[in-house]
């Protein structure tokens, strides 16, 4: 059995719809996977109790309880390591992770950033969208390296900006989207459709082609 970790800070909307499409596909039967633990950096995250409803494993390890950034990703580390994953998801999780963390699971560890990457790496994406005056904006599924968003690209969904749009109308498509292309991407990668090699995602034309979504909304 293939397992899955996921990283969560907050509600766990992106957890709920992976977590929904696995049961919904049969995970557990159709590829031999299934995710184990959602652990948060934050204990009042309301994701912790929608996995425990799955009755998945939830767990918490407080970031302020730790006087350093390596104290805590050393925890981390350790909590996460007990499951043996064979992926690591981040689904809205608000701590930024060092080498000293990724490097240990190198093409292990995905993330989801609201923007068509390589533009728009960080914070408040879909204002700056606009702002830009592009015409199309969108959501991208990466691995996940030192590098602020800056890890190989592995599915991407885009969406028009409209004249109409304002930052969380934006959002609000977009994140039709996001929940769609992380769950088959999660799916891509823990079937071997996906690798990570050479600082690279590698997938045969196929698999490249449903790991693109246009979006009409």
């Amino acid at each position: 059995m293939k397992k899955i970790v996921v990283l969560i800070s907050g509600r766990g909307s992106n957890f709920v719809a992976i977590q929904e499409s696995a049961l919904r596909e049969d995970w557990e039967h159709s590829i031999g996977a299934k995710i184990v633990a959602v652990i948060s950096n934050r204990p009042d995250a309301k994701g912790l109790e929608l996995a425990k409803n799955y009755g998945i494993d939830a767990l918490c390890v407080d970031h302020k309880a730790f006087e350093t950034r390596e104290a805590f990703e050393e925890k981390l580390y350790e909590v996460v390591s007990q499951y043996e994953p064979d992926l690591i998801v981040l689904a809205g999780f608000m701590r930024i992770l060092t080498a000293g963390f990724v490097d240990r699971f190198e093409g292990k560890i995905l993330n989801i950033h609201p923007a068509l990457l390589p533009s728009f790496k960080g914070l408040d994406t879909h204002q700056r969208a606009i702002d830009a005056g592009v015409r199309m904006a969108g959501t991208t599924v990466h691995f996940v390296t030192a590098a602020l968003d800056g890890g190989a690209i592995i599915a991407q969904a885009a969406v028009p900006v409209l004249p109409s749009d304002d930052a969380h109308r934006l959002a609000d498509r977009v994140l039709v989207y996001e929940h769609q292309i992380y769950a088959q991407a999660v799916k891509a990668c823990v079937t071997g459709k996906v690798r990570y090699e050479n600082e690279r995602a590698v997938m045969d034309d196929q698999t490249a082609l449903e790991l693109t979504l246009f979006g009409q909304i």
